[in-house]
C-alpha cells in the first residue's frame, strides 16, 4: 500500500513540474518590443561617448513545430556622439529609410527545446542585416535543464561556443520563473574572432595575469511565465561589456557596453508571411563576417564606382605631393588601399594599363598594391612579371610585402607554390628565395588562423629537402630549412632532425652551416611545442663531440624554448666539466644575463637561471670578450604593460681573428602581446673554414705570423671552392626570415668586373653630365607601417573592433646644379692629377624633405553601414628645407660651403594627439559626428578635491589644474637673427582621476616654427677652408696674442687679475657657508668605501720614462733619436715664439661667419700654425666681430717619441683659463705603461662646481666598478691616469685625483694589445702582404 501511495505522489509532482521550453504556438503571432543599445567610452559621466540604438517590433510566428518566422516591424536606428548622459540620441533617418525594406524581410529559423538551429533568409538580406537578426535570436537561445537549478555548460551563441553559467529561480508569489545566464567570453571552445596583422605575435599570458588587457562578459536575465505547453518569455535583458585596459592600473579602461531588451507586448492572430523568394540556408546562430574585414574603421567610404574613385585618389596624391608632402597624404593612402581591396582583378588591371607608363603614378601603385593583402594582388603581380611589365627589383620589393600582408588561405598558398615552381622564376635565385620564404610565412599565418592546419601543406618543401639531400645540393637544403623554419610546423620536426648532427649519421657529412641552419629552424617550432624541442636542443648542447658553434646555437634554441628549472640545472651541472671554454663562456653568460630578465613571460626562466648560476663556477665570469658571449637586456614597465628586450650573441673561434657568427635581436611587448620585431645575423663560416685550412691555424706560431698568414689566405680567395660561401647574412622581421644572402667566390668574381669595368665609368660620366645640366628630383615613398585588427562579434549582432593603424608618407624634392671649370674631358679616365688640381667645382643644391605620419587607435563598432567608436588620432608632420652652395677650387686650395636663405613653411614640425568619439553612417558619410572625448565645457564642471575617491590623496587632487595648458617658448639665435618657437597645448581629463590614462586622453599638440628675428637680415652662412700659403689672406681679422712683457700687456694682465681675484672672493664666501655639509658628505663616503680601501703602495711604483734606445721602438726602425728634441722642454719651446703667427704663416684657415645685409662681421675664424723644427702645432680660434678679443688657443708639441704636451687656454687674449695635458709612455714596475696628466691653472666656476658634486659619487661608482680606493692628499689641481700592461690581454689602471687614488689590477681586455713586455710594438709592415693588391690589379 505504501508503494502505491509513493508512486501516486511522484506522479502528481511530475504532473505539476513546469516545462521550461519557451512556447510559440502554431496559430499565434507573438509581438515583442525590442531595443538594442551600444555605447563606447570611458565609464565616467561628463565625457564623450559614441553609440548606436536599434529599436523595433519583433513578430515571432510558428510555421511548423520546429520552424519559425521572425519579422521586424517599424525599425528605427539612432546615432550617438556626445557628452554622456546629457546629449540625446539622434535619429539616423536616411540610414533607416535605406535599410527599412531589407530589415522588414521575414527570416526563417529552426527552434527546438530552446535551441536555435539553422537560419534561412532570401539572398536580398545582407550579411550585416542577417547578423542583426542573429542578435535577436541569440536571446532565444536557452539550454534549460529540468533537474538542475545551477549548472554550467558550453553553449553556442553569436560569439561562438562559450562557457555559460545558468541559475534558475522560481517566484511562486508572482508566478514567475527567473533565469540568469552569464557568459565568460574569454573562455570559449570555439570563439568567433578575426585577427589581422597579429599572426606573428605571441600571446603573453603572464603579462595579463593580474589585469587582463581585454575582458569580455555577458549577462542574460529572463522573466518567464508558465504557459500551456511551456513558458512564455515575458522579458529578457542582455548586458554585455567589453573592457579594454591599455594600462595596468585600476579604472584605466575603455569600455563598450551592449544592452538588449526584449519585452512581450501581445499575441496576434495574424501570422507572419514569408516573401515570395527562395529562402537560402544562411548558416547557424553564429556570427557571419561580412564586408567589415575590407572596411577600415578609421573612415567610412561609400564605394559606388571603385575604379573611378581609385583614379581620383591617385590623381590627388600625385597632384598634392609635389613641393612637400600633403598633410592628409597618409589618410589618402589608406583610402587608396581600401578601394583596391574591393576592386576586382579586371579593375586593377585596367588601372595598371592606364598608368604603368607614368612613372609617378606607377610608383604610387606599386607601393599601395602590396599592402592590399588579397589573393588578387598576388595573381596580378605574377601575371605582370611573367608578361615583362615588372622589373626584377620591382617584383621582389612588391612580393616581400605582399606575401607578408596577403590573407593566408589555401588558394593563396597554392598560388604561391605555383609561383615558386615557375620555370622563369626558377632561373632567378634571389626571386625564388623571396617567394619560398614567403611561402613558409604564409603557412605559419594559415596555421595561426586554422590551428588544425594539415601537415600536407609542407609536403612540397619536404620533398624539395629530401631531393636536395639525396643530391647533396647544399644551397637547396639551406633554402628548404629556412622555409621550414618560417613555417614553424611541428610536422617538420622529423625532417629537420635528419639534418641535426649527433642524432643522425647522415648529418655528420653535411657542412657545418647546414647543421646550424637545421638547429635554427627549430626556433619557431619551439614557440608552439617547446616540450618537443627542449630535449633535442639540450642533447645537442651536451654532446662534446659536436662543433662548438653547433652547441652554442643549440643553446640559443634551448633558452628560447623556455626550459624548466630541471633542464637549466642539468645544463649548469654538465658545464662544470666542460672543456671547451667558448661553450662554457657562452652558456654561462647566457644564463647570467637571463637572471636579470624582468619580462613576465621569462619570469620562470629567470628564476631557474638564478638557481643554475649558483651551481656554476664563478671563474667563468672573469673570461674576456675573446670568448663567445651571449647578452640579454630588457625593460618592462608593468603599469603600462609595455616593454622591450634585446639579445646579442657572439660566437667566436679560438683559431681565427674573426667571430664565426654575430646575431642581434629586438623584442617588444605591448598590451599582453609579444613579438620578435627584428633580428639580424651574420656568419663567416666559409671564411673561417678557409682560414682554418691555411697555415694561419697553426697554434704553435706567434700572433704576428698568424695575422700575416691570415692576410695571405684572404688574398688567395681565388683558390677557394666555388660552392663554399665566404660569409652569409640574414634578416628577420617578426620572427620570419624575409631575406638572406651568401657571399661566395662566384659573387666576388661577378662583382669585380662590375666595379672595375667600363660600366662604373659610364655611370660616373652620366652622373657628372646630369649634374652640369641640372637635376630636379621628386620622390614619394608611402608606407602602411601598422595594420593590426581584432574583430569580435557581440550579442547585438554587430562587430566590435580593436584596431591600430599607422601610415606614413615621406617626400623629398631635390634640385642640384653643378658648374665645372674647365669642363671635364670626354674620357674621364684620361684626366691627370694636374688637370684635376686646376678644376674649379661649384655646386648648388636645394632639398625639401618632408614626412607626414598619421596613427589611429580605434575601439568600437565597424560595419559597412555604420561606425561608432572611440578613436585616438595622432599626427606628425615635419618639413626641413635647406639650400646650400659649395665651391672647391683645388688649385687655390679654397673650399667654401654656404647655407642660403630658403622659404620656410609656417611650422616645420607639427605634432598632435586627440581622442574622439565618432559616429558615421554610409548614407551620410560626410555628415559624421565627431566629439572630443574631453570637451572644453567639461573643465568648467570639474570635480572639487572632496569629490575624489578616498583612495586618492587630497593634496594631489587639489594640485591638478582644470584649465587647458597652453604655452609658447621662443628662443632667438644671436648673430644670425633666427627665432625658433615651440607652441604646446594640452587638455586632458586628469581632473577626474590621477591616472596615466586620464592624462593621455584629451587633446595635445606641439608645433615648432622658425622665422627671422628682429634685426638685420642674414644673407647667408659661410664655412670656408683655405689650405696652403694663401690661408693668411683669407683671415678676416688679424690674429695677434698680447705680449706679457710689453706695457700694454702688463696693464691688461693687471686688470684681468683684479677681476679674477674678485671672483675668487665670492667663491670662497659661498664655499665656506656649505663646508659643514661637505664634511658630513665626505665622512659618509669615506666610511662607505672603507671596505674597499687597501694599501696600494705595492702596485704604485714610480712611473719611469722609457730609455731612448729600448722601449716602444718598432722592429727595423732606426734607433737614432734627436737628443735636442728630447732635452728641450715645452716651456723653452714656447719662449722661443709665443705666437707662431709672428714667424710662420698659417697652414690652413677656417672661417665660419654670418653675412648680414648691414655687412657687420660676425663669426669665428681658426688659424693653424706648424713649427716643423720643434714639432709644434698651434691653433688659434678668435672672434671676427669688432671689439671682441675672446680667443681659444691650443698649443702642443711632440717633445720626444714618448712624450706629447699640450696647453689649451681661453678667454680674453687666451689669459683667463688654462689647462695643460701631458701624455707619455714609460714603465710601471716592469710593465710597459702610459700616463696622462691633466693640470689646470684656472677653470670656470661652473666647471669646478659640478666637478665637486660629481666627486661625491666617485667612491660608490668605484666600488661598483671593482676599483680600490685610498684617501690621500694628491695635488689639488691635477688628475693623473696611468695604465700598465702586465700582459697583452690584461690592464692595470691607477687614477690619482684630488683627495683620493683609485686602482684596479688585471682588468681583462677583449682583444690583445700588440705591445710586448719589453715595450716594443708587435706590429710589422710586411711588403709581401701589401703587394698582393697591386699584383691583383695588374692581373686584371
Amino acid at each position: 500500500m505504501r508503494a502505491v501511495v509513493l508512486a501516486l505522489t511522484v506522479a502528481l509532482v511530475a504532473s505539476q513540474q513546469i516545462n521550461l521550453v519557451p512556447e510559440f504556438a502554431l496559430d499565434k503571432t507573438y509581438v515583442y518590443k525590442y531595443e538594442a543599445l551600444l555605447l563606447g567610452g570611458l565609464p565616467h559621466e561628463g565625457l564623450a561617448r559614441a553609440g548606436i540604438k536599434v529599436s523595433s517590433k519583433v513578430l515571432l510566428s510558428a510555421v511548423t513545430e520546429h520552424t519559425f518566422l521572425m519579422k521586424l516591424m517599424d525599425p528605427l536606428l539612432h546615432e550617438y556622439a556626445g557628452i554622456w548622459p546629457k546629449d540625446p540620441f539622434v535619429p539616423a533617418t536616411k540610414l533607416t529609410s535605406a535599410l527599412a525594406a531589407q530589415l522588414q524581410i521575414p527570416i526563417k529559423f529552426e527552434y527546438a527545446n530552446g535551441v536555435v538551429g539553422k537560419v534561412f533568409a532570401p539572398a536580398g538580406v545582407s550579411p550585416t542585416v542577417m547578423n542583426l537578426h542573429r542578435g535577436i535570436l541569440n536571446i532565444l537561445q536557452l539550454n534549460l535543464k529540468k533537474t538542475q537549478n545551477i549548472y554550467e555548460l558550453q553553449e553556442a551563441g553569436v560569439q561562438g561556443v562559450c562557457r555559460t553559467h545558468y541559475v534558475i529561480n522560481e517566484d511562486p508569489k508572482a508566478n514567475h520563473i527567473i533565469v540568469t545566464k552569464s557568459k565568460d567570453l574569454s573562455h570559449c571552445q570555439e570563439k568567433i574572432i578575426k585577427d589581422i596583422g597579429l599572426a606573428y605575435t605571441e600571446k603573453c599570458a603572464e603579462c595579463t595575469e593580474r589585469v587582463k588587457s581585454l575582458i569580455e562578459t555577458a549577462t542574460y536575465n529572463y522573466i518567464m511565465k508558465p504557459a500551456a505547453a511551456g513558458v512564455l518569455i515575458a522579458e529578457a535583458t542582455v548586458e554585455e561589456v567589453h573592457q579594454f585596459s591599455p594600462l595596468k592600473t585600476l579604472d584605466s579602461e575603455i569600455i563598450i557596453c551592449f544592452r538588449q531588451t526584449l519585452a512581450f507586448v501581445e499575441i496576434e492572430k495574424t501570422p507572419v508571411v514569408p516573401i515570395k523568394a527562395d529562402y537560402l540556408a544562411r548558416g547557424s546562430l553564429q556570427y557571419e563576417f561580412a564586408t567589415e574585414i575590407l572596411q577600415t574603421p578609421i573612415e567610412l567610404m561609400k564605394i559606388s564606382d571603385a575604379p573611378a574613385q581609385i583614379i581620383e585618389i591617385l590623381k590627388h596624391l600625385v597632384a598634392n605631393n609635389v613641393a612637400m608632402v600633403h598633410d592628409d597624404a597618409p589618410l589618402k593612402f589608406v583610402q587608396l588601399i581600401q578601394l583596391l581591396r574591393v576592386a576586382t582583378l579586371e579593375n586593377i588591371e585596367a588601372i595598371w594599363a592606364q598608368f604603368k607608363d607614368k612613372p609617378v603614378y606607377r610608383r604610387w601603385l606599386l607601393d599601395a598594391l602590396p599592402a592590399v593583402g588579397t589573393p588578387v594582388i598576388v595573381k596580378l603581380f605574377k601575371e605582370k612579371f611573367l608578361a615583362g611589365e615588372l622589373t626584377i627589383p620591382e617584383f621582389i620589393q612588391a612580393l616581400v610585402v605582399a606575401l607578408q600582408m596577403v590573407t593566408a588561405d589555401l588558394e593563396t598558398i597554392q598560388l604561391t607554390a605555383s609561383l615558386a615552381l615557375h620555370e622563369k622564376i626558377a632561373t632567378i635565385p634571389a626571386l625564388r628565395e623571396v617567394i619560398m620564404l614567403g611561402y613558409g610565412s604564409m603557412i605559419a599565418k594559415h596555421c595561426v588562423a586554422v590551428p588544425t592546419c594539415p601537415a600536407e601543406l609542407l609536403g612540397p618543401i619536404h620533398e624539395i629537402a629530401a631531393e636536395a639531400i639525396s643530391k647533396n645540393d647544399i644551397p637547396e637544403i639551406t633554402l628548404a630549412l629556412k622555409v621550414l623554419g618560417n613555417a614553424g610546423h611541428p610536422a617538420s620536426l622529423k625532417p629537420i632532425m635528419k639534418l641535426l648532427p649527433g642524432l643522425r649519421t647522415a648529418a655528420t657529412s653535411l657542412p657545418l652551416r647546414i647543421q646550424v641552419d637545421a638547429i635554427l629552424a627549430l626556433r619557431n617550432i619551439a614557440k608552439k611545442e617547446p616540450k618537443l624541442v627542449q630535449p633535442v636542443a639540450l642533447q645537442l648542447v651536451l654532446d662534446r663531440a659536436l662543433h662548438p658553434e653547433v652547441r652554442m646555437v643549440a643553446c640559443i634554441v634551448l633558452f628560447e624554448a623556455k626550459p624548466s628549472v630541471a633542464l637549466i640545472s642539468s645544463l649548469a651541472g654538465a658545464l662544470k666539466l666542460e672543456t671547451n671554454m667558448h661553450v662554457a663562456s657562452f652558456a654561462y653568460s647566457h644564463i647570467k644575463s637571463l637572471t636579470r630578465i624582468t619580462a613576465p613571460d621569462m619570469a620562470a626562466v629567470a628564476g631557474a637561471a638564478n638557481v643554475a648560476i649558483k651551481l656554476m663556477s664563478r671563474k667563468l665570469d672573469r673570461l674576456s670578450f675573446r670568448f663567445s658571449r651571449a647578452l640579454q637586456l630588457d625593460f618592462y614597465y608593468t603599469p603600462l604593460m609595455v616593454g622591450a628586450a634585446g639579445s646579442a650573441y657572439m660566437i667566436n673561434d679560438a683559431a681565427t681573428i674573426l667571430p664565426r657568427a654575430v646575431v642581434a635581436k629586438a623584442r617588444a611587448y605591448l598590451a599582453g602581446a609579444a613579438a620578435d620585431v627584428l633580428e639580424i645575423g651574420v656568419r663567416t663560416e666559409g671564411l673561417q673554414e678557409a682560414l682554418l685550412q691555411s697555415p694561419a691555424a697553426d697554434e704553435s706560431v706567434d700572433r704576428i705570423t698568424k695575422i700575416k698568414r691570415t692576410l695571405r689566405a684572404l688574398a688567395n680567395w681565388k683558390a677557394l671552392p666555388t660552392n663554399q660561401p665566404l660569409a652569409s647574412a640574414y634578416i628577420k622581421l617578426f620572427g620570419q626570415e624575409v631575406a638572406f644572402v651568401n657571399v661566395d667566390k662566384t659573387v666576388i668574381e661577378e662583382a669585380i668586373p662590375i666595379v672595375t669595368g667600363p660600366k662604373p665609368r659610364e655611370l660616373l660620366k652620366a652622373a657628372l653630365k646630369a649634374l652640369q645640366e641640372g637635376i630636379a628630383l621628386q620622390y614619394a615613398k608611402p608606407l602602411l607601417m601598422v595594420e593590426v585588427r581584432r574583430i569580435l562579434p557581440t550579442a547585438i549582432g554587430v562587430p566590435m573592433e580593436l584596431s591600430l593603424y599607422t601610415a606614413a608618407v615621406a617626400f623629398a624634392s631635390v634640385n642640384v646644379q653643378a658648374t665645372i671649370t674647365p669642363p671635364l674631358p670626354e674620357e674621364i679616365e684620361t684626366m691627370t692629377l694636374e688637370q684635376l688640381k686646376k678644376t674649379d667645382v661649384q655646386l648648388q643644391a636645394e632639398a625639401r624633405p618632408s614626412v607626414a605620419l598619421q596613427t589611429f587607435a580605434v575601439m568600437g563598432v565597424n560595419t559597412a553601414l555604420i561606425q561608432a567608436a572611440v578613436m585616438a588620432r595622432g599626427k606628425i608632420r615635419t618639413i626641413a628645407p635647406g639650400k646650400v652652395a659649395a665651391r672647391a677650387d683645388i688649385l687655390k686650395g679654397n673650399h667654401k660651403v654656404e647655407a642660403l636663405p630658403v622659404e620656410v613653411p609656417e611650422h616645420i614640425a607639427d605634432v598632435s594627439f586627440e581622442t574622439l568619439a565618432v559616429v558615421r553612417n554610409i548614407e551620410e558619410p560626410t555628415a559624421e559626428r565627431i566629439v572630443p572625448l574631453v570637451p572644453e565645457l567639461a573643465m568648467q564642471n570639474a570635480q572639487t578635491p572632496a569629490d575624489y575617491s578616498s583612495s586618492e590623496i587630497p593634496d594631489q587632487a587639489a594640485l591638478r589644474s582644470a584649465t587647458p595648458f597652453h604655452k609658447t617658448l621662443c628662443l632667438a639665435v644671436p648673430y644670425i637673427e633666427i627665432k625658433g618657437c615651440i607652441e604646446v597645448h594640452s587638455h586632458n581629463a586628469a581632473f577626474i582621476r590621477n591616472d596615466p590614462l586620464f592624462y593621455i586622453i584629451g587633446q595635445h599638440s606641439a608645433r615648432a616654427s622658425v622665422a627671422r628675428a628682429e634685426g638685420p637680415a642674414v644673407e647667408r652662412l659661410e664655412l670656408e677652408v683655405q689650405v696652403g700659403p694663401r690661408a693668411a689672406e683669407r683671415l678676416l681679422k688679424q690674429i695677434s696674442l698680447i705680449d706679457e712683457e710689453t706695457p700694454e700687456g702688463k696693464a691688461f694682465l693687471l686688470k684681468l687679475r683684479e677681476i679674477l681675484e674678485t671672483e675668487d672672493k665670492n667663491v670662497r664666501v659661498s664655499s665656506e657657508s656649505s663646508s659643514s655639509s661637505r664634511i658630513i658628505s665626505s665622512s659618509s663616503s669615506s666610511s662607505m668605501s672603507s671596505s674597499r680601501m687597501t694599501e696600494t703602495a705595492t702596485v704604485m711604483e714610480p712611473f719611469r720614462k722609457f730609455h731612448k734606445d729600448r722601449y716602444m721602438a718598432p722592429h727595423g726602425a732606426s734607433k737614432a733619436v734627436s737628443s735636442g728634441s728630447t732635452a728641450s722642454s715645452f716651456e723653452k719651446i714656447q719662449k722661443q715664439a709665443k705666437f707662431l703667427g709672428n714667424a710662420v704663416p698659417p697652414v690652413f684657415a677656417v672661417i665660419a661667419r654670418a653675412v648680414r645685409v648691414d655687412h657687420k662681421l660676425l663669426g669665428y675664424q681658426l688659424a693653424a700654425y706648424f713649427d716643423k723644427p720643434n714639432a709644434r702645432v698651434q691653433l688659434v680660434v678668435s672672434s671676427i666681430a669688432e671689439n671682441d678679443n675672446l680667443k681659444i688657443c691650443a698649443d702642443g708639441a711632440v717633445l720626444s717619441k714618448h712624450k706629447v704636451t699640450a696647453r689649451v687656454a681661453w678667454g680674453p687674449e687666451c689669459q683667463q683659463y688654462a689647462v695643460i695635458a701631458k701624455a707619455e709612455a714609460g714603465v710601471l714596475g716592469e710593465f710597459p705603461a702610459a700616463r696622462l696628466e691633466v693640470e689646470w691653472e684656472r677653470l670656470p666656476i661652473i666647471v669646478t662646481t659640478y666637478a665637486k658634486k660629481l666627486s661625491k659619487h666617485i667612491p660608490m661608482a668605484a666600488f661598483k666598478a671593482g676599483f680600490r680606493l685610498e684617501r690621500v692628499s694628491n695635488a689639488d689641481k691635477e688628475i693623473e691616469l696611468t695604465a700598465a700592461l702586465p700582459s697583452q690581454r690584461s690592464l692595470n689602471v691607477i687614477a690619482r685625483i684630488p683627495e683620493m687614488t683609485l686602482s684596479r689590477m688585471d682588468i681583462p681586455l677583449p682583444i690583445a694589445v700588440p705591445i710586448n713586455p719589453d715595450g716594443t710594438l708587435s706590429i710589422q709592415i710586411d711588403e709581401d702582404i701589401l703587394s698582393w693588391i697591386q699584383k691583383h690589379i695588374k692581373e686584371e
